[in-house]
């Protein structure tokens, strides 16, 4: 637990950091997380104003089988599945955090207080399951502030619209690629005039689009090590920083002109960017890096536990770090691009093997409760 005198001493750059404009939300959730007061304590203490998840996080979480043990027992008496009772515990969770930031939903007007849920990742190609695991999701956990996570995979773009034109917001994760960022803007706002034509309320429907960063860069930089000239190295730790920022500007030009105006003026949200994968891989790099270089209005920032503690512990915000930047970013893209390091290839890769992770994770969970479901006697099969 965060005692009083410790959320003083580290309120500053926390503090900072949402006076302008960015709302932080944390990257992890347990169960023994919510029980023992630790996500109310870092809403209390820490400015977090919201929470995602994702299949490596409940893998980690459920995998333990600590805090789970009661509600895996129950589900083996009953026989579930193993689908079914991944399902049970994920959405018992997220319900309940979804009740310890409901104080910040209401005060935010639905803005924040939001806890995100994805999708089974087995699903990420698949259009028509997506959505309907989608309303699954968003009925079994039956609280107004939950986000349904959608990859952006191609599949993952119709998905989008037709979630959104049914009213339910939407996280879109794992976006790499300016060109797909894009295009999963452009699928949020058709479903919202998708949404209107229905007769739905736009006010209720919020978005954001989780935009990765330190991936990037860890790719990247593998490559411009391996080359090894100087104007290489050079370039090492810029790729991100870069992407991110070009993917700001984009943001600002999608939510302008007409069509954004019309669905503004019928009480739509604008889809937020989320900077996602925040937590710095290479420890050459300072640790708040991908916090301190992305401050810009509008934005949410999701964290692991460690980089919150970082930020409040020795932070640099400094006002807005993104707007300046695009022509430097530009720049900085072309550079890599010169040296024979193709943007296209890599941010596909990165989307491959971004799904391809959190399905092993999810099949990880699955082996996991299989485990213990038949440790109490019961064919999980």
């Amino acid at each position: 637990m965060i005692t009083v005198t410790e959320a003083t001493a580290n309120a500053g750059a926390l503090k900072r950091l949402s006076d302008e404009g960015v709302s932080i939300w944390l990257d992890d959730l347990s169960r023994r997380r919510i029980e023992s007061g630790s996500l109310a304590g870092l809403v209390a203490t820490r400015n977090v104003v919201g929470v995602t998840t994702n299949p490596s996080i409940f893998q980690a979480a459920i995998g333990s089988g600590v805090g789970y043990e009661e509600q895996l027992a129950d589900l083996a008496v009953r026989g579930v599945t193993v689908d079914e009772a991944v399902r049970m515990m994920t959405t018992a969770d997220v319900r309940s955090a979804a009740d310890v930031l409901r104080p910040v939903y209401e005060a935010s007007g639905g803005r924040d207080g939001r806890v995100s849920i994805e999708v089974d990742p087995r699903l990420a190609h698949d259009t028509a399951a997506t959505v309907a695991e989608a309303r699954q999701l968003a009925w079994l956990v039956d609280r107004p502030n939950v986000m349904i996570e959608i990859p952006a995979t191609k599949a993952g773009l119709p998905a989008i619209t037709e979630v959104t034109g049914a009213g339910i917001s939407v996280n879109v994760t794992l976006i790499f690629s300016l060109e797909r960022y894009r295009e999963v803007m452009d699928a949020y706002l058709a479903g919202l005039e998708k949404a209107r034509a229905a007769g739905l309320g736009l006010s209720a429907i919020h978005s954001v689009a989780s935009f990765f960063v330190s991936r990037v860069d860890s790719e990247i930089d593998k490559r411009l090590t391996l080359l090894g000239t100087d104007e290489a190295l050079a370039l090492k730790g810029r790729a991100a920083l870069a992407n991110a920022r070009l993917a700001y500007e984009a943001y600002e030009q999608a939510f302008e002109g007409e069509r954004w105006q019309t669905l503004e003026g019928a009480g739509a949200n604008r889809q937020r960017p989320l900077w996602a994968s925040t937590g710095v891989k290479d420890p050459a790099y300072k640790d708040t890096l991908y916090v301190d270089e992305l401050v810009a209005p509008g934005t949410v920032n999701t964290m692991p536990e460690a980089t919150l503690d970082a930020v409040a512990d020795h932070g640099d915000v400094r006002g807005d770090t993104v707007t300046g930047g695009y022509d430097r970013a530009r720049a900085d893209l072309a550079a890599v691009e010169r040296l024979g390091i193709a943007y296209d290839e890599v941010v596909r890769q990165l989307e491959d093997e971004g799904v391809a992770k959190f399905e092993a994770a999810w099949q990880d969970l699955l082996d996991a409760v299989t485990k213990s479901l038949n440790s109490k006697g019961v064919d999980a099969e």
